[in-house]
């Protein structure tokens, strides 16, 4: 009779029991009978501290290609300090900020591991100490922006995983007719988009607002807004097939700028602009690509034109001619983030029905890194939404 391997016996033994553990917190979440409704403990200790095998999270451990995301079923869970709360993500959205992020930005620091994704909506799922006003089961949108600990998905974890640790000042309440993908798609895009067109490019009702990059999260957004406000929307995209779909959003007409130069055919439209007066071109454009569109954006300007700015996805130091600045009087208007009430106008918008955010795919976490690529190669029209 041959001796049993105690050793082997006993990793076995953890394995399974390990699996069987995930298995019941798992079932014990699903149902929402982990806390109690005061939020204390349903089980006489915490369970999930003490017999946790680890999360699902999709993590970056170094800067460089789509090889550096890996995907981990055994990341250590998040546990709560004093202000701060577990979200069990509902769904969280990608942004081109993520691609820069496993790139690498020269002076950002990123610690890594890291689990990337900025946008992020889910539920509470335990309280720490300290936090009123808020309860175990509440919907949550997450101000991606932390006072103290920096970006998320940047500087801390953010929402590609199946838990996420926010501090109580990232919390803004979900009305009850917002989904969380909906909620996801919000944040870094729609936000932005949101400060960009009204707090401070202030477009106004019979404007003409040329749209570049249109069919991405903040092109979809510029057009929705810039069409609620009144404007008359022109879209500039890469395919007929992204103009047509843009048109449904409610763009008047669009440019296909892989075949004709953008600027050429605002001239043929508008007239091109002239510096005696003020006929001739668009009163806005709409430039985050940045790159080779920068200076043909000045030329499609009618004198007084705008700018309005808030990343640069195909360059951020493209050759300039400042002439069009000073001799058509135009202005350069840079934004940068959103406030919660730009966050909480946009939801409301969602729940009275006047704006629903085009989602073009959904992906598992499992997914992450192919919806990564997408964003990546530019082949979304709208958001990419990640639930766990």
């Amino acid at each position: 009779m041959s001796l049993v391997n105690r050793s082997s016996v006993r990793s076995s033994f953890n394995g399974l029991f390990g699996r069987a553990l995930k298995k019941i917190e798992v079932f014990i979440l699903k149902r929402k009978i982990r806390t109690l409704s005061n939020g204390t403990n349903f089980l006489p200790f915490n369970f999930k501290a003490k017999w946790s095998v680890g999360m699902r999270a999709m993590v970056l451990t170094e800067h460089g290609d789509m090889d550096k995301l890996v995907y981990r079923s055994d990341y250590p869970d998040p546990k709560p300090g004093p202000g701060q709360a577990i979200i069990k993500v509902g769904a969280c959205s990608l942004n081109y900020h993520d691609v820069f992020t496993r790139r690498g930005m020269p002076g950002i620091k990123v610690p890594f591991p890291v689990i990337i994704g900025l946008d992020v909506a889910g539920e509470i799922v335990e309280l720490g100490e300290g936090i009123e006003g808020w309860s175990v089961g509440d919907r949550v949108l997450i101000n991606p922006i932390d006072p103290k600990r920096g970006l998320t998905g940047e500087m801390f974890d953010g929402g590609l995983a199946e838990f996420f640790l926010a501090n109580e000042s990232q919390l803004i309440r979900m009305p009850d007719g917002v989904s969380f993908a909906q909620a996801a798609a919000l944040p870094v895009a729609y936000g932005t988009a949101h400060r960009m067109m009204f707090t401070n490019g202030d477009i106004q009702k019979g404007d003409k607002v040329l749209v570049l990059g249109a069919s991405g999260g903040v092109g979809t957004c510029c057009v929705i807004l810039a069409k609620m406000a009144g404007c008359e929307v022109v879209v500039g995209a890469s395919s007929q097939e992204k103009i047509d779909r843009l048109k449904n959003l409610g763009a008047d007409w669009g440019i296909n700028y892989e075949e004709e130069a953008f600027e050429k055919a605002i001239f043929a439209k508008y007239g091109k602009p002239h510096r005696r007066t003020f006929d001739g071109g668009v009163d806005v454009v709409v430039n985050f690509t940045g790159g080779e569109t920068w200076v043909p954006s000045f030329k499609a300007l009618k004198r007084g034109g705008k700018v309005l700015t808030c990343g640069a996805t195909a360059g951020y130091d493209p050759k300039t001619d400042i002439r069009y600045i000073w001799t058509f009087e135009l202005k350069v208007l840079g934004s940068n983030s959103w406030t919660v009430q730009d966050l909480e106008s946009l939801m409301q918008m969602i729940e009275d029905g006047r704006m629903n955010p085009p989602i073009d795919r959904i992906y598992s976490l499992e997914e992450a890194g192919e919806a990564l690529r997408v964003i990546e190669d530019r082949e979304v029209f709208g958001k990419v939404i990640v639930q766990p």
